[in-house]
């Protein structure tokens, strides 16, 4: 008799909570499953003299803050890449931002360096206003803004309804008395258990990139016409040849051992064919 009202406790639980949330959030209920969150992300670009907007919308009559997603791309050239270099170091100090990734490299016509730089979303506008008074030209500049909102309160939503979810299973394993009893709850605990930590995953995910914008930088320097003349470029080949010829020469001389087993082998197998015929 225990047993039936133990698991009848648990479908009515089940039933309830399923009854409690629209079709909305049980379609949504498969997105998380999944890391695919469908609700859409509004996009657009603002020049570096707008302010991004950070006003409250209404949900359900409730003042709700913004959630603004903060991404750009900057590319320009310098005279100096290791002035620049450290100007943006000084930039990225200043405003609490850190660097992400840093990447140099060079070809025939420029010295390019690509930096990725997290910045605090309050001071992404600042940063890229001071930026900008050292550059004279942008070979490219972009900055887009994603709106997560309504993705940040579905989330939300999700993560507390499992929460309260998983309190409800708690009360009914501390009334099971058997040991199946027990199994069959303690399973279906882990199952939301996982679902609370792929949400909570995607929460913080959301956060962090509310809370810090990416910016990537792109800055080169051009090299002069003498160094990537006709002459120069002769030379840059005689020096990459000798590099070869050198790497091969060292590469030989360690695998000296099994040159001498092939030089062996085949003097053997040379030697065999000949006593044949």
């Amino acid at each position: 008799m225990k047993k039936s009202i133990l698991i009848a406790s648990v479908l009515m639980l089940l039933m309830a909570c399923n009854s409690s949330n629209d079709n909305r959030y049980d379609e949504k209920e498969m997105e998380v499953e999944s890391l695919d969150y469908s609700p859409p992300i509004t996009k657009r670009s603002y020049t570096s003299s707008q302010k991004t907007s950070q006003k409250p919308i209404l949900k359900d009559n409730v003042r709700v803050e913004r959630k603004l997603i903060k991404t750009g791309n900057l590319t320009f050239e310098t005279q100096d890449i290791q002035n620049t270099r450290m100007r943006i170091a000084d930039l990225v100090k200043t405003n609490q931002g850190y660097m992400a990734s840093d990447r140099e490299y060079k070809s025939y016509d420029r010295i390019s360096t690509t930096i990725s730089l997290r910045i605090p979303s309050e001071k992404f506008d600042d940063f890229v206003t001071s930026l900008s008074k050292g550059v004279e030209k942008f070979d490219d500049k972009s900055i887009q803004i994603s709106d997560v909102t309504e993705q940040f309160l579905d989330v939300s939503a999700r993560l507390k309804t499992k929460k309260v979810l998983e309190i409800r299973y708690l009360e009914i394993l501390k009334k099971a008395k058997s040991v199946r009893e027990i199994l069959d709850v303690e399973r279906e605990l882990g199952k939301l258990r996982a679902d609370i930590e792929s949400i909570e995953g995607r929460l913080k995910y959301l956060q962090n990139q509310v809370a810090f914008s990416t910016l990537t930088l792109t800055f080169y320097k051009k090299i002069a016409a003498s160094e990537s003349s006709f002459g120069g470029k002769i030379k840059e080949a005689f020096k990459d040849g000798y590099q070869n010829v050198k790497s091969f020469f060292l590469f030989t001389i360690k695998i000296w051992p099994f040159i001498i087993i092939l030089f062996l082998l085949i003097f053997y197998f040379r030697r065999r064919i000949s006593r044949k015929k």
